[in-house]
């Protein structure tokens, strides 16, 4: 079936090598290898991206920008096919294809800084280089996937229909989730009076969406599927929940949940000398705060689905979401008990980056 897929693209099957690739959840991916040319080939996963059809929309337009405004940018865009299509609908399965990036290579687990400096000046510049391209072109490819006020609500809808064994095991984090509640009014805040910008943002920035080369450097970004209009807190405080801790949301050993400032540092390095000179001062005053959102927010996911029998993340041992939101709500302590740590690193590398800019 595959191979149908294929020849749509003008590939003569027989040169080519199909393997599984990735770690991704999603999506399946594949790495078609060949003699001189390599490609991705994935299959949307359409029962989470209900719109493919918005996705394809939103990359063939962002292209168009970029090609015409930076085309030395490297931006991953879907191939088309022979009939200038660039989704195959074939079976019930929607497919695309993508260019190999030869000598690049993902990471699961950061461990070293530049990487996580490199990382953010991706994520930086992307949003920067889009900082003029009319958002109101792209579509929602996941309608109120970082909303906040939305992700409340039902936690406080499962709280009144989960099971009492489940609201007794989860009494701790219940109450941490109502003992941080001002993050949702802050959130609010923001939202309701338009005091922040909506902005052409990645929403995904695990370590894993960004391709590196062998010095650490980072290349580019893949899966682009979440590419629609929204806050920059977004993809800066997912950096923060997934960067700083050396411990993911799988791990049981919460002591092994430390918070290391030097990546805050790296994340902040990076990401602001691409960005900072177009964030408005009332954008920048919520940098921090993009961290308690975001992991404040998967808690709730996490607390959510264990309350609603794990229908969403999925469950592999009894009590596994429930150990995840208890792993977020630790990860959420331990960042806001470094908020002045933050603050002292933003101050030292404002100089730097202003001593850099009057250097030039």
């Amino acid at each position: 079936m595959l191979d149908d897929i294929l020849i749509n693209f003008g590939l003569n099957v027989s040169d080519y090598n199909i393997l599984p690739f990735g770690s991704g959840l999603i999506n399946h991916t594949y790495k078609i290898s060949g003699v001189h040319q390599s490609f991705i080939l994935q299959q949307i996963n359409n029962s989470v991206f209900k719109h493919p059809a918005y996705i394809d929309n939103n990359l063939a337009l962002i292209k168009q920008y970029l090609d015409e405004t930076n085309p030395d940018y490297l931006f991953v865009a879907p191939l088309k096919s022979i009939t200038g299509e660039s989704v195959i609908y074939s079976d019930d399965k929607f497919y695309r294809l993508f260019p190999f990036i030869e000598g690049s290579h993902t990471v699961n687990f950061l461990q070293d800084t530049r990487e996580a400096y490199s990382a953010a000046v991706q994520f930086g510049r992307f949003t920067r280089l889009l900082n003029l391209f009319d958002i109101t072109k792209l579509k929602y490819t996941l309608p109120d996937f970082h909303n906040l006020k939305l992700r409340f609500l039902q936690f406080e809808q499962a709280l009144k229909t989960a099971e009492p064994q489940k609201l007794e095991r989860a009494a701790k984090e219940v109450k941490a989730a109502h003992d941080h509640i001002g993050i949702l009014h802050t959130y609010n805040q923001f939202t309701v009076n338009g005091e922040i910008p909506l902005r052409v943002i990645h929403h995904d920035t695990k370590i894993n969406n960004v391709l590196f080369d062998d010095a650490q450097n980072a290349l580019c970004l893949v899966d682009l599927d979440t590419v629609m209009p929204g806050y920059y807190l977004s993809d800066v405080g997912d950096m923060m929940r997934t960067y700083l801790s050396p411990a993911n949301e799988e791990e049981q050993d919460l002591d092994k949940i430390v918070i290391r400032t030097d990546f805050f540092r790296a994340i902040y390095k990076g990401y602001m000398s691409e960005i900072g000179t177009i964030l408005t001062e009332n954008e920048k005053k919520y940098f921090i705060f993009s961290g308690k959102m975001m992991i404040y927010m998967q808690g709730l996911r996490f607390l959510t689905d264990f309350l609603n029998n794990d229908i969403y993340y999925g469950a592999q041992y009894d009590g596994h979401n429930l150990l995840r939101a208890k792993n977020q709500f630790r990860l959420l302590e331990g960042y806001i008990k470094a908020e002045p740590l933050f603050n002292d690193i933003i101050t030292d590398v404002n100089k730097e980056l202003l001593a850099a800019t009057n250097s030039i």
